[in-house]
């Protein structure tokens, strides 16, 4: 029986994932199945880029739009039903291709979750209740004082990660980066890894350019669609954070698109420096697809 490969396609929001993931999938006739925190979820297509109509029809791809907003779908669960679906699919096809710039999802369907300490309720309550009085700012900066390395990586702006961190580093005496052990689980298939990637300045303008079209697709009217579930993690993003405030009267909405421009070329910063530390990724900027198979064939050929 022949060893599959699981072809990995990280990078940074806006660095053209989507169209290279397309290309590849079509080349190997591979499935997709995606690693991206947010387009897990149904209702909310423009705000996290989803493939469109046209690109669903060429590839087959899973975990799009497949769960409610109101679903508790982090990494642990995504692991466990992302690894089945992976062996379904391994059963039809010699390579899949996963493609996302969340990298704890990346690393869950890689390596596996560390497993974490359960946490009293009592601190999380406590936690969440401080996040309600104080806002998150101050428990963000509570966090950088106990863990400065897991501070520069998070997403700051998204209330369950800073408290999940924050409640591990309080219940331990411990910072969160120290328990995350790093242990390898080992999966029955090959991974080869790559990661697109170009000038600052260039990845920058593609953000700001790609945020104007979302507002001229309807990003607005999407968000208000949505705006009663607010609370939930789904919509803890960048995107819809922006635009609730703005629906609350604290900010105007010009203020509300040029903030989404600034959030969004932060978390791409953030994802570079996550995906920086993995030696395995290979770089290439994202239009240079024929060099990406050429890399992608002699690799796969060089794991059987």
């Amino acid at each position: 029986m022949s060893i599959k490969t699981l072809i990995v396609i990280v990078g940074p929001t806006g660095s053209g994932k989507t169209d290279l993931s397309i290309a590849v999938a079509e080349h190997f006739s591979a499935p997709i199945i995606s690693t991206d925190s947010r387009q897990f979820y149904r209702g909310i297509p423009i705000g996290t880029a989803q493939p469109d109509a046209e690109q669903l029809q060429r590839v087959e791809h899973h975990f799009i739009a497949s769960h409610d907003l109101t679903d508790e779908f982090n990494c642990g669960a995504y692991e466990v039903v992302a690894l089945k679906r992976l062996n379904e699919l391994f059963s039809q096809h010699d390579t899949v291709v996963a493609v996302g710039g969340s990298g704890l999802y990346v690393k869950a369907l890689c390596e596996g979750m560390d497993d974490m300490p359960e946490v009293d309720a009592e601190l999380r309550q406590r936690l969440a209740e401080r996040l309600q009085n104080e806002g998150l700012e101050l428990l963000a900066e509570e966090l950088r004082q106990r863990d400065a390395e897991f501070y520069e990586v998070i997403d700051r702006k998204n209330p369950a990660r800073v408290l999940r961190a924050l409640e591990v580093c309080i219940a331990t005496g411990k910072p969160y980066s120290s328990l995350r052990t790093g242990t390898k689980r080992v999966r029955d298939f090959n991974i080869v890894k790559i990661g697109t990637d170009m000038p600052r300045d260039i990845l920058y303008d593609r953000i700001d350019r790609r945020v104007d079209i979302m507002v001229e697709q309807g990003l607005e009217a999407e968000a208000r669609s949505v705006y009663h579930l607010r609370e939930h993690n789904s919509l803890q993003t960048v995107g819809y954070r922006e635009m609730f405030d703005y629906f609350d009267g604290t900010i105007s909405r010009e203020e509300a698109i040029e903030l989404i421009k600034r959030n969004s070329r932060r978390y791409a910063k953030r994802q570079l420096t996550w995906f920086r530390r993995d030696r395995e990724i290979e770089w290439f900027h994202p239009a240079d697809k024929s060099d990406i198979i050429d890399y992608l064939e002699t690799k796969i050929c060089t794991l059987k």
